[in-house]
């Protein structure tokens, strides 16, 4: 009578080679990365049924393993413990040791964010996406030097831009941000579903489009140019130019005629007081005083 070959027990536990794969990782495990290293393991070695025997292995049975290890070191009080984040299990130290871990890797030690940094970061947690000047309403200050700190450490990310006016950049956690504090989640967030309801100022939307309005209907002026372009009748003002009529003083020029008065030279006559040269009587004192007469030919001085 033929019996079947009973399955091989595999050597170690689930929930003990689990415990290896994340105290060896340097990085958080997720689910799917335990499923492709227990897949890879048994292509790996097919002959061997203990190690084949996990090749389809599922994502309940993962679970249960972390779940066991988990109420193991509660009960023995261990100095680590596994810690879910985001990006997967990993295992950790527990904070209580962090004095003596701190003096172990002295060159690890992070500088610990400021008040506002850590107000500005909750603020982003809590309300993301959120833009730059929504944060500045909350906090009633500018926020650029706490930003740019935090984008530096990676804490927050640049999640896209927002459909206001001037599209404004959108702010949010990283990846980082949760495996740095532990957390699953953003509902991991301690009071994440009371403090994302309460109501928060925002930034006032400016109205700048309105102004950039008027500039477009100076360009209405532009359609005179047009009669420019006929600058026939502005050319038409040589008319006043015609003032060639005002040369025709030429005939003034032809006072030829009043240079005949060669005949007002005839003032010979004038000259012709050699009459009162005669006045021979006139030696008679009485009349020399009447010379007023002789100072009219001041007539004759005009004629030079």
């Amino acid at each position: 009578m033929n019996e079947a070959p009973a399955e091989k027990e595999p050597l170690f536990p689930l929930h003990r080679i689990v415990e290896a794969i994340l105290f060896a990782s340097q990085k958080p495990v997720s689910a799917k990365e335990l499923s492709s290293i227990f897949k890879g393991a048994a292509d790996t070695a097919k002959d061997n049924p203990s190690i084949a025997c996990f090749a389809k292995i599922k994502a309940a049975q993962l679970q249960e393993a972390i779940q066991q290890l988990e109420q193991e070191y509660s009960a023995t009080n261990r100095s680590f413990e596994v810690r879910e984040s985001a990006a997967g299990w990993q295992l950790v130290t527990r904070a209580e040791f962090a004095p003596w871990l701190r003096q172990l890797f002295p060159e690890n030690r992070q500088a610990r964010l400021s008040a506002p940094g850590m107000e500005t970061l909750a603020i982003i947690a809590y309300r993301q996406p959120i833009t730059r000047a929504d944060i500045e309403a909350v906090r009633g200050v500018a926020v650029d030097g706490v930003m740019q700190t935090l984008l530096d450490r990676g804490l927050i990310r640049i999640a896209g831009r927002s459909e206001i006016a001037g599209r404004p950049l959108l702010y949010e956690t990283s990846q980082f941000f949760l495996e740095h504090f532990g957390l699953k989640n953003l509902d991991d967030l301690p009071n994440a579903s009371e403090l994302r309801r309460i109501p928060l100022p925002k930034a006032s939307p400016e109205p700048p489009p309105e102004t950039p309005a008027q500039p477009t209907a100076a360009p209405e002026p532009q359609p005179p140019s047009p009669p420019s372009n006929e600058p026939s009748e502005p050319n038409e003002p040589s008319e006043p130019n015609e003032p060639s009529e005002p040369n025709e003083p030429s005939e003034p020029n032809e006072p030829s005629e009043p240079n005949e008065p060669s005949e007002p030279n005839e003032p010979s006559e004038p000259n012709e007081p050699s009459e009162p040269n005669e006045p021979s009587e006139p030696n008679e004192p009485s009349e020399p005083n009447e010379p007023s007469e002789p100072n009219e030919p001041s007539e004759p001085s005009l004629t030079p």
